[in-house]
Formats: structure tokens, sequence, C-alpha cells
């Protein structure tokens, strides 16, 4: 039971980041809205191309983690790149950076997601029966 919960949150979780990717993709001036990013110029195509290759890979990742069992290491993929970005955010913000309401929401964000993701790659990578005796010891 935990395992199907915990795939569909992750599934949940790639819904959402595929949705910000391919709408960066197709606009992506969506990116100032989200996350404060000027988009003007030839900077346009690099944030179209690699926001969205971040946000498109994580999610893909993380959708084959929960979806191929023999794969549940590709939920390391979106662990390892959102623990990348928020350890350059408080790098960031060790350095003097501004740090604002926005920016504190997405190291939240960036930290829930390493969670789930390494959690769930921990639980989903154990074998179904010891799982489930651990499950059963509670009760």
């Amino acid at each position: 039971m935990v395992n199907w919960v915990l795939r569909g949150a992750v599934l949940l979780w790639a819904l959402l980041f595929v949705i910000v990717g391919v709408r960066g993709l197709f606009d992506p001036a969506s990116y100032t809205e989200t996350f404060g990013i000027l988009v003007e110029g030839p900077a346009t195509n690099t944030i179209r191309a690699d926001l969205s290759a971040f946000f498109l890979v994580a999610a893909g990742s993380a959708a084959i983690g929960a979806l191929v069992p023999g794969w549940v290491r590709a939920l390391l993929v979106p662990a390892a790149l959102y623990g990348t970005a928020l350890a350059g955010r408080l790098f960031g913000a060790a350095s003097g950076d501004p740090v604002n309401a926005g920016i504190v929401q997405a190291m939240i964000i960036e930290a829930l997601t390493v969670l789930l993701m390494a959690g769930s790659w921990w639980v989903l990578s154990r074998p179904a029966a010891a799982v489930d005796g651990a499950a059963d010891r509670v009760h």
C-alpha cells in the first residue's frame, strides 16, 4: 500500500513539473511569472532550453522511477537536480544574494522534492516482503 501511495505522489509531482516544463518550452515568458526571470532577447532561447530541460528531465526520470519497478534509481535524478538547485540557492543566500518570499518558497519545494524522491527511492528499492513486514509490525 505504501508503495502505491509513493508512486502516486511521485507521478503527481512529475505531472506538475511536466506542465511547468512544457509551458516554458512553448512560452518562455511563463518563467517570468513563475520565477521572476526576465525573458528577453537572445536569453529567451537559453531560458526556454535550459529551464525546460531541467523540469522535463526531472519529471521524466521521476515518472520512470515510479512506473518501472526495476528503474527506481531514476528517482535519484530529480533528487540530484533539485538538491543541487537548493545548494545553489543556499550558497547564493550565504553570499548575500537578495532573498524574498519566492526564493524561500522555491527552497521549500526543492527540499520537499529531495525528500520525496530520495525517500521514495529508498522505500521502493526495498524488497516488497520487507516493506510489508514492517507495515505488519506497526499494526
